[in-house]
């Protein structure tokens, strides 16, 4: 399916992650949050959470821990090459830019897909050892879910090693997009129901609050890949939908029927594959 020089590229690229110890660090990162994350119940003398509970645990940490890392990954990985130099090396071979780029993400994919699914799977493993009732099915999901998230970051951290010209500027730039979405976010969002006035307070009973977001709240789920990766989550896996689905309920809070899984799964795969059109146009055209 791929020419042997795309293969050649994504070994190397996984290789070199193996050396640098970075698989393994992720890969006992993501076990060992996962572990924590369930058996912090028991500081609670609740004992081992299951792996629902534990997915409710984990889902706002993974979001963040994930993007961040793909991101590392992805924005030197060409703008890498070629201030090494090794970018005309590559070239001189009989292999095209779309090659290498293909390769790169190939490498890098399996990268962090080998150490969520090992580090996430060797949780899971030990977390079921430990409890009763345990749905596989959904901490799958939840497994797959992440991981494409992560290949959004990737991509987006690889457009940004593709259009800038400087190793650090593309860090900074790769930092601004994780702050951008992860935090800044949560403001620009948070002053649109604000200005909306949808939050009422009773005046009689202070404590009393009606919160009715406006469209701009949820339309701005598409416009985030970690708000969209959220939603899609928290709208498939019932453990999670049901503990927000209880908060929205004592709220009185009603989505719309645009806000589903099918549409944040839209929303991710144009995530997706937005950047890594423009990676490859961009890639072609630039000069090295």
């Amino acid at each position: 399916m791929f020419p042997d020089s795309v293969f050649y590229i994504a070994k190397k690229e996984f290789i070199d992650n193996v050396r640098n110890k970075w698989i393994i660090i992720m890969t006992i990162l993501f076990a060992a949050l996962a572990i924590l994350a369930s058996y912090a119940g028991s500081i609670f003398g609740s004992g081992w959470q299951d792996l629902a509970g534990t997915m409710s645990a984990m889902s706002g940490l993974v979001r963040y821990l994930i993007s961040i890392i793909a991101l590392i990954l992805g924005y030197s990985a060409i703008i890498g090459e070629i201030e090494k130099g090794s970018m005309n090396s590559l070239l001189s071979l009989p292999t095209t830019r779309k090659e290498i780029l293909t390769g790169k993400i190939i490498g890098l994919g399996t990268v962090i897909t080998f150490s969520i699914l090992v580090g996430f799977g060797i949780a899971g493993i030990i977390i079921g050892l430990n409890v009763e009732n345990v749905n596989y099915g959904e901490y799958l999901f939840f497994i797959i879910s992440s991981i494409f998230m992560g290949l959004i970051f990737l991509v987006i951290g690889l457009l940004l090693s593709i259009v800038l010209k400087k190793r650090s500027t593309a860090m900074g730039a790769a930092i601004f997009v994780w702050v951008l979405f992860a935090i800044i976010w949560i403001f620009i969002v948070g002053a649109i129901i604000i200005a909306s006035g949808s939050i009422q307070t009773d005046e009689e009973y202070s404590q009393d609050v009606e919160i009715d977001f406006p469209d701009a709240y949820w339309v701005s789920s598409f416009f985030n890949p970690l708000d969209s990766y959220s939603a899609f989550v928290t709208l498939n896996i019932e453990s999670i939908s049901s503990a927000q689905g209880s908060q929205f309920e004592i709220l009185g809070i009603t989505s719309p029927d645009y806000y589903n899984s099918t549409n944040m799964l839209i929303s991710m795969l144009a995530w997706f594959f937005t950047p890594l059109v423009l990676a490859y146009w961009r890639f072609e055209k630039r000069e090295i």
